[in-house]
């Protein structure tokens, strides 16, 4: 199902022995557009610890009614887990870390968006070999963002600015972005509209900016989105029809993989 990130913030996050914190930001990568872990905020909960990131790969249970994120994993476990300066980007080494720590296999390195499979909990079953994963993978940094952060970006089209991020829609299976929220209310109305992040010609992620080869005629004409309407596959059809893309349900990749863009 599709869900709006922006909902999920402050979701409460517990452990299998008890309760831990509460979501305050996603981290996501910019090349497969997915989200990696959730920071979480222990105040209240734990003396000792402030923020822990929390991978979708340890998700047992998510309880969408009473907002709550179900982990497979205790207390102990997640208060010894490497700790993190989230003032600075997360590198690659930590990460190795974390994931030598928990166990897993690497998500990087292999075809899909989680390892070899495209849903995360499929790595909690696999057996770990961090030593198949490639050199070139293993060594570069990550491009992580903060859903926080990319959210204001400027959005700009091939004939003028269009508006600006607010909001991310994010499979809640696989934890892909599939969709970008624009608010183009200072030029028509309070309108929202989706556009998926792989239609993104250009991210600058020094400015703020990325950049639709989509003009702005084409985006007021689009399908409105609001936070009351169903992202069904009826309406993704629309979508995806107005802007001539291919739909990634169709694609024989349908990870939504993106190549590194920006500057």
């Amino acid at each position: 199902m599709l869900r709006s990130l922006k909902y999920l913030e402050s979701y409460k996050v517990s452990a299998a022995d008890g309760d831990i914190g509460r979501v305050t930001d996603f981290l996501f990568d910019d090349r497969h557009w997915t989200i990696r872990y959730l920071v979480t905020d222990t105040s209240g909960f734990w003396e000792e610890k402030h923020q822990v990131l929390v991978s979708p790969i340890s998700f047992r249970q998510i309880d969408w009614e009473t907002q709550l994120f179900h982990l497979g994993l205790t207390q102990a476990k997640l208060k010894g887990s490497p700790s993190v300066d989230l003032a600075r980007p997360v590198s690659r080494q930590y990460e190795q870390e974390y994931f030598h720590y928990f166990e897993w296999p690497y998500y990087w390195g292999y075809g899909g968006i989680w390892g070899m499979d495209s849903y995360p909990f499929a790595l909690a079953r696999t057996t770990v070999n961090h030593e198949r994963t490639h050199a070139q993978d293993t060594l570069r940094d990550p491009h992580l963002r903060s859903s926080k952060t990319v959210a204001g970006y400027h959005v700009r089209g091939s004939d003028g600015d269009i508006g600006y991020i607010v909001d991310f829609i994010v499979d809640d299976e696989t934890w892909t972005i599939r969709y970008l929220v624009i608010d183009i209310g200072s030029w028509w109305f309070g309108r929202k509209v989706l556009v998926a992040p792989q239609w993104a010609e250009e991210v600058s992620w020094s400015k703020n900016v990325l950049c639709l080869n989509l003009t702005m005629e084409v985006i007021q004409s689009g399908p409105t989105w609001s936070p009351t309407t169903p992202i069904d596959r009826e309406y993704e059809e629309r979508l995806y029809e107005h802007y001539g893309r291919p739909a990634y349900w169709a694609s024989r990749d349908a990870s939504g993989q993106v190549p590194p863009v920006g500057s």
